[in-house]
């Protein structure tokens, strides 16, 4: 059973996220040749605030720009 987790900044729609977890899930399927009723796909939503690139939040880095 393929475990798929998808980790990203918050802030996407819900149908990008249905989308997400619905072309994922057949690319895998197809890929590993596995049912796609095995697949299953975890999205980690992570704030800007704890997310961290060359020292700095992205929040921080956005609100710099």
């Amino acid at each position: 059973m393929p475990f798929i987790q998808v980790t990203f900044i918050e802030g996407r729609t819900s149908e990008q996220k249905e989308r997400l977890i619905e072309e994922v899930s057949k690319t895998v399927s197809s890929v590993l040749e596995a049912p796609l009723e095995t697949v299953r796909v975890c999205l980690n939503e992570i704030p800007s605030s704890h997310w961290g690139i060359a020292g700095k939040s992205i929040q921080r880095r956005q609100n710099e720009e």
